[in-house]
């Protein structure tokens, strides 16, 4: 085994901020604060099954980065 496989991803939702989509599997993508591997928590996007316990690849930011994100978002028409 290597190095990389015997690394344990340690985390922590903080918050709970919304679901954005759902899935007939059960699982949900979720905008959540989490706390990755004991840094500060950022916003975090991503998919993860019923009990948090499994999550798919996903996207973290900053809070500048995220206030960013949704200022372009407010800014579209859709």
């Amino acid at each position: 085994m290597s190095e990389k496989e015997k690394t344990e991803i340690v985390f922590e939702i903080r918050e709970h901020l919304g679901v954005i989509g759902a899935y007939p599997t059960g699982w949900q993508k979720e905008l959540n604060l989490v706390a990755w591997n004991g840094t500060p928590p950022k916003y975090d996007i991503r998919d993860w099954d019923h009990d948090h316990e499994h999550m798919s690849r996903g996207i973290t930011m900053h809070r500048d980065e995220m206030k960013k994100l949704v200022q372009i978002v407010s800014d579209k028409e859709f």
